[in-house]
């Protein structure tokens, strides 16, 4: 008996200390309208597209994308890029290859089927270039991070100076939104560093919404394969149900009540 109510106060404990830390960690992160949630959620193409324009002219020089590939830009359910243009944007990267006919390793511009150019050889000159800290990779990064697209958008805005009693180490940046509030990423992100080349106002807000999209499409690449089937499934299921309530009641109105 002693033991269980031990056992009892054990677990007790832990469930307190679990809700405590939870409730700690709660952050109001900032909102915005995406339009890829929801039943009915689809991803914006002219966000994804800016998305990978901002990829590629600010985080692409720290930040990998292994597992995309450059025809991924083209396919449906993406930026859908043209094929023209996909090829385009691949062969502006060059890429290792080989060994060629002489055994010599040697370069060339990426084809689609090539996966985004890596911005390091390895993560060890990667942390070299970046005072120890490795710059993560951003293929499934919303899912990585607790607070998913909302933490994202958030931690590109949440740049400010540091609150009187805060120190921060040589290096180190403050951000109400990054776990512990201390990051040694600078601000990625200012007014007009790009020029969208459909005339959107490259604000951080703007982009900062939509390097997240394109983030998400990255973690989710059948978000809206995703969607249409869930909608077919709960037609499918309505059907189904009205169609057993009236066999169910066809066959018991068969059935005479005893008196």
């Amino acid at each position: 008996m002693k033991n269980l109510i031990k056992l009892f106060y054990i677990i007790s404990f832990i469930f307190l200390a679990t809700v405590h830390s939870q409730s700690a960690e709660k952050v109001d992160y900032l909102k915005t309208d995406w339009s890829f949630k929801g039943l009915f959620g689809k991803f914006d193409r002219g966000s994804l597209q800016r998305g990978y324009q901002v990829y590629t002219e600010v985080c692409a020089a720290c930040h990998s994308m292994k597992y995309l590939s450059y025809r991924n830009l083209a396919e449906k359910g993406g930026p859908e890029f043209s094929i023209i243009q996909a090829k385009a944007i691949a062969a502006s990267f060059e890429v290792v290859d080989g060994p060629n006919a002489d055994g010599e390793m040697f370069t060339r511009p990426a084809k689609l089927s090539d996966k985004f150019v890596m911005p390091y050889e390895n993560e060890k000159a990667a942390q070299a270039a970046n005072g120890g800290a490795y710059p993560p990779d951003m293929s499934v990064l919303v899912k990585a991070r607790g607070g998913g697209v909302d933490y994202i958008y958030s931690l590109l805005q949440g740049y400010e100076d540091a609150p009187s009693g805060v120190t921060l180490d040589e290096g180190v940046h403050y951000n109400k939104y990054m776990y512990g509030n201390k990051i040694k990423m600078s601000a990625p992100l200012s007014d007009g560093i790009i020029e969208y080349g459909d005339g959107t106002v490259a604000s951080v807000e703007q982009m900062s919404k939509d390097v997240t999209t394109f983030l998400m499409w990255a973690a989710e690449p059948h978000l809206e394969a995703r969607h249409r089937m869930g909608f077919k499934a709960i037609v499918y299921l309505i059907i189904l149900t009205v169609l057993v309530y009236f066999s169910m009641k066809k066959i018991w109105s068969r059935v005479e009540s005893e008196v």
